[in-house]
């Protein structure tokens, strides 16, 4: 984390809002090359993080908590994104700033996802994913959800 706020961040894309979709974990890593690969190795390389599907789309859990999820494939409309709890604020800023790179997952019926933030992963040549801010972004998810002990871990690194 360099310690800056994402909700810093200036607009700079003027894409259409788009959702994501879910599909199947086993088409997950075919998508955009390695962005799949990309993101387990940034995910995994947190405390305590493992990986497995849940709803049919790959996970990474911290223990018995969910702190992001790769979701491919949703709703039909071939996009690729990851969705993440998100510190207060977050979602709004980035999403206000710049809606063709994140977007507010829909809320689940029991209000899951509704401070979430959706980032997403199929970008253009033009607009790539920027590697750096999604590691923070899985970073800033995972001090959310994580115990203190395995935050303490991640910090002591």
């Amino acid at each position: 984390m360099t310690g800056e706020s994402l909700s810093g961040r200036s607009a700079t894309s003027q894409a259409r809002v788009r959702q994501p979709r879910i599909n199947s974990a086993r088409e997950a890593p075919r998508v955009r090359g390695n962005v799949f690969e990309r993101v387990r190795e940034i995910a995994l390389a947190l405390p305590e993080v493992t990986e497995r599907l849940s709803h049919g789309a790959t996970c990474f859990f911290v223990r018995d908590k969910r702190p992001i999820c790769y979701f491919h494939d949703h709703h039909n409309d071939d996009h690729v994104s990851l969705w993440c709890p998100a510190p207060p604020g977050v979602q709004e800023a980035l999403v206000g700033s710049e809606p063709g790179r994140y977007f507010r997952p829909p809320t689940s019926a029991s209000g899951t996802f509704s401070t979430w933030l959706g980032v997403y992963l199929d970008t253009s040549v033009d607009d790539p994913v920027d590697w750096d801010e999604l590691a923070e972004i899985l970073e800033d998810a995972f001090r959310l959800v994580a115990p203190a002990s395995a935050v303490a871990a991640f910090d002591r690194r």
